[in-house]
């Protein structure tokens, strides 16, 4: 099992990537798409504090069976959220 610190960083790391695409989007594209790169941005920052809470307070902390599942369940989440999020910019920015 991966460390929790090796959680936190790769969902910040993660969001911070997403969040880095919106700001390179604001530059290159027009002001009519503006509002809809700041919602994504909004929602990528909401994502990273649910994460981070998950990843704070497991269900069952003496069940060491029940932990490793939330964990891996914690990753299929990340990685599929933040594949909805840079669809969500390529969607914007097409």
């Amino acid at each position: 099992m991966a460390s929790l610190r090796g959680i936190k960083n790769d969902i910040d790391y993660l969001v911070s990537e997403v969040i880095s695409d919106c700001y390179m989007a604001l530059y290159f594209n027009d002001q009519s798409k503006r509002e809809g790169i700041v919602a994504v941005i909004e929602e990528a920052v909401d994502f990273r504090n649910e994460m981070i809470q998950r990843a704070n307070h497991p269900a069952d902390k003496q069940n060491k069976s029940l932990v490793k599942k939330h964990y891996a369940q914690m990753r299929r989440d990340m990685m599929t959220r933040i594949d909805a999020l840079f669809g969500k910019l390529s969607d914007i920015c097409k």
